[in-house]
């Protein structure tokens, strides 16, 4: 009933950037967070980020002043734009989302297919 499709993943260079982003379509009541995990091979999921519906954000340590976590115009995509990138950004990224969908009574996690973030020189 809901897909996210994820889109932005790229090979970089350490100090680069680039910009992730995932939109939510099909049937749906309601999206309550949208955010961001990452894992890396060998590594367990790590939390990124996370917009919340009235545009709060919050941040993994690591991340905080690089990352910035953002609405981009429907309340349904959300983007990641990611500066100053380091090798140990490297990872699959993967957007998630709590959904309500048409008919539903709770909020359900939704995941995106991961898009590949590779940091190399």
């Amino acid at each position: 009933q809901v897909q996210l499709v994820e889109s932005g993943g790229d090979l970089v260079q350490p100090g680069g950037s680039l910009r992730l982003s995932c939109a939510a379509s099909g049937r749906f009541f309601s999206i309550n967070n949208m955010g961001w995990y990452r894992q890396a091979p060998g590594k367990q999921r790590e939390w990124v980020a996370t917009l919340t519906p009235d545009s709060s954000t919050t941040y993994e340590d690591s991340v905080k002043g690089r990352f910035t976590i953002s609405r981009d115009n429907a309340e349904n995509t959300v983007t990641l734009q990611m500066s100053n990138l380091k090798p140990e950004d490297t990872a699959v990224y993967l957007c998630y989302a709590l959904v309500q969908v048409q008919g539903g009574s709770t909020f359900v996690p939704y995941w995106g297919q991961g898009t590949q973030v590779t940091v190399s020189s």
